[in-house]
């Protein structure tokens, strides 16, 4: 039996084709496709499939101090992250993951909520 959910969803190659699912909404997204017009998409999925990965238990790591950096430029409201985090819902569910598995992802998602929505600010 696997360990993690990493391993149960078969490791980086598996993460690496929900994170392209996952863009390709993203993208699509006529809430959140703009903030991506001139991000280097490539580095970016490399970015969030080791990401995602790590929310599954997966051998990498991300502190909330690196999430709040990479993110704090880009000015984000609870509405552009509740967007990701319904199409990274769309995403795991067309994937297969099991429902009890999904609310797990989604809750690390929603932990890392204040990180990844603040300004630096406070």
């Amino acid at each position: 039996m696997p360990a993690t959910l990493f391993e149960k969803y078969g490791g980086f190659g598996s993460v690496s084709r929900i994170v392209m699912t996952f863009y390709d909404k993203v993208l699509d997204s006529e809430e959140i496709g703009d903030f991506f017009d001139d991000v280097d998409m490539t580095r970016l999925i490399d970015h969030q499939t080791k990401f995602i990965s790590y929310l599954l238990g997966g051998p990498v790591s991300y502190s909330e101090e690196r999430l709040r950096r990479t993110h704090a430029p880009l000015d984000l409201t609870n509405e552009d992250f509740d967007e990701i985090a319904r199409l990274l819902h769309e995403t795991l569910v067309e994937h297969k993951f099991d429902p009890g598995d999904i609310k797990s992802v989604m809750r690390e998602i929603e932990a890392r909520r204040s990180a990844i929505l603040s300004t630096g600010a406070a």
